[in-house]
């Protein structure tokens, strides 16, 4: 398996950025009711559901997360539809498009459990 198939960021690696670097948006493509669960409350998370991106599909984005080099984590429960999403993103040219593995319930689990768990 290739890595640049499958381009996959840890929970850990994921709570540095948050930390440091504020030149990157956390894509959450969880449906609006998964939120009511869990979810990650910093200004760098972006929801946009993958369902609006069936329907939209690039239309969906914002304008900001339209630049092909723009550094996005994507993310959902538990690391499958962020995998789609970025195979999907980056077979559309985006190059900075990378999955958070095991999703927000990974997060969840070894970063901080107020993320919250469904």
């Amino acid at each position: 398996m290739n890595p640049e198939d499958y381009p996959e960021i840890s929970s850990q690696e994921l709570a540095e950025k948050l930390q440091n670097n504020p030149h990157f948006t956390l894509l959450d493509v969880r449906e609006l009711w998964e939120l009511d669960h869990a979810q990650i409350r910093h200004p760098r998370v972006s929801v946009l559901p993958m369902s609006q991106m069936a329907r939209e599909r690039e239309e969906a984005f914002p304008q900001e997360l339209r630049d092909l080099e723009a550094d996005i984590v994507v993310m959902c429960h538990h690391g499958v539809r962020s995998m789609q999403v970025t195979q999907w993103m980056r077979s559309l040219g985006w190059k900075n498009v990378f999955s958070l593995a095991g999703g927000i319930d990974a997060y969840a689990t070894q970063i901080d459990p107020s993320a919250g768990f469904y």
